[in-house]
């Protein structure tokens, strides 16, 4: 287990990490123009506490300053969010007007018809074409109960498109003469060479039981070629979770974890990894995007200036596997019409060029491909280039209405698979088995593949 020392220094360097600075207009951005959206009534967004909340609230902050309109912010611990959601669209009305939705949740929301298209506030209405749409998941195709902009309608906005990128300590890379991580063969060679606990362990991502796992497998599974579901997109929900490819990408997860994490990984969460970086505990870390900003300010972070970015590593001879796990800003239909508007009009306005400079610049992670790629030659962004060839690769899962119930399912089996209470094979037979009856419950086209040897 983790001393109970570190897990005072963790806690302690957590609550740094995610305090917010106080709102302030960059320099850079004083004379810059901001879109007029005239006045409108205040809203209140329900949002996570998470990386990437001190940058939204910056840039929350400079929309009630450029426009005089207020923005309150209903921030949640992400155990909380779903049912505060759930709550949230089936009472009279929403206490709030904005509903932020992790991706595995929305078809809830969308089947459901708690939510207003985009097209209903504001007939017409398109993304701009330089907004990245994070594999589809704002759209809603009902005929095929599935999120995919053909055939579909626009339900939400991205505040972000968050996908795992390593973050590495270049500065002990260099000093022991090793290249840039690119395989998981790569991440166990510099594990046997940096690791030397407990003052320093070589890799570590969440092994949490629950979505904590779940997501940060989601890379290794997509590496080796393997999915959850066959075609969902075209209705075949046969469950191939448990396919050899799985195995492969599973037993190499626990491999990892084992020999290069610290001990009682089946207990690490997010806060826990991006701490155990900050302080100097661990050489890699596969970590959402929006914890770069933290790791590089020295105000919160031992590392700082000493730590880079790169796509996700791979099985040698396979692409990386990247797995886009992004929010989604949706209006609950419960609302009255002044409040839609006012959405839609912070909704216009944080989605342009000069609002998404300003969120990238207080240490959000921006929407739009051209604010990546104009800012990406910059030393302090340079991180962009590896999130913009992650986006390039990343995949939506659980992209169905079941989602929520398959992640409970996975979540509990893969990290009962990483502490040894299953096998790897048991897991996954078990696991498959259990996601297979969900879709049938559902009257999905569902199967399962042979069991794996157990």
């Amino acid at each position: 287990m983790l001393a109970s020392y570190w897990r005072r220094i963790l806690l302690a360097a957590a609550l740094l990490v995610f305090a917010v600075s106080p709102v302030a207009i960059m320099p850079v951005l004083a004379q810059t123009s901001f879109l007029n959206v005239g006045k409108q009534v205040p809203i209140t967004i329900l949002i996570n506490s998470s990386p990437w909340l001190g940058g939204f609230q910056s840039v929350a902050g400079l929309y009630e300053q450029q426009t005089g309109n207020k923005v309150n912010l209903d921030v949640t611990p992400y155990p909380g969010m779903l049912e505060k959601a759930r709550n949230a669209v089936r009472g009279t009305e929403s206490p709030d007007d904005v509903l932020n939705l992790d991706s595995g949740w929305t078809i809830e929301f969308y089947e459901g018809g708690f939510l207003v298209s985009l097209d209903q506030v504001e007939p017409g209405y398109a993304l701009p074409k330089e907004v990245l749409t994070c594999g589809d998941s704002y759209f809603w195709n009902a005929a095929k109960r599935f999120r995919m902009e053909a055939g579909g309608v626009l339900m939400a906005i991205p505040p972000n498109c968050n996908t795992h990128v390593l973050v590495w300590r270049k500065d002990l890379f260099d000093q022991a003469g090793l290249p840039a991580p690119k395989t998981y063969d790569d991440v166990l060679a510099a594990c046997a060479k940096l690791q030397s606990p407990p003052k320093l362990y070589g890799f570590v991502t969440r092994g949490e039981r629950g979505n904590g796992i779940n997501f940060d497998f989601m890379p290794f599974l997509l590496g080796y070629g393997a999915h959850i579901v066959a075609d969902p997109a075209n209705g075949d929900f046969t469950v191939t979770v448990n396919s050899p490819a799985a195995k492969e990408a599973l037993d190499k997860f626990i491999e990892i974890m084992k020999r290069c994490a610290p001990p009682n990984a089946g207990s690490i969460g997010q806060a826990d990894e991006i701490q155990l970086m900050a302080v100097g505990k661990v050489a890699m870390s596969e970590v959402v995007i929006a914890a770069w900003a933290g790791l590089q300010d020295p105000n919160k972070s031992m590392v700082a200036g000493k730590v880079a970015a790169a796509v996700n590593p791979g099985p040698v001879g396979r692409p990386p596997g990247v797995v886009v796990g992004n929010w989604h800003f949706a209006i609950p239909k419960n609302i009255p019409e002044t409040h839609q508007k006012a959405d839609m009009a912070f909704f216009k306005w944080f989605l342009t060029k000069e609002s998404q400079t300003a969120y990238a610049e207080a240490g959000g992670i921006p929407v739009r491909s051209d604010v990546l790629t104009e800012l990406a030659v910059q030393p302090k962004f340079a991180w962009m280039s590896a999130y913009n060839d992650s986006l390039k690769l990343g995949q939506q899962v659980l992209g169905f209405a079941e989602g929520p119930a398959v992640e409970q399912i996975l979540g509990l089996r893969l990290n009962q698979a990483l502490i040894g209470e299953m096998t790897a094979a048991h897991a996954l037979n078990t696991a498959a088995s259990e996601i297979k009856d969900v879709f049938a419950r559902s009257g999905r086209k569902t199967g399962l593949l042979p069991p794996l040897p157990e």
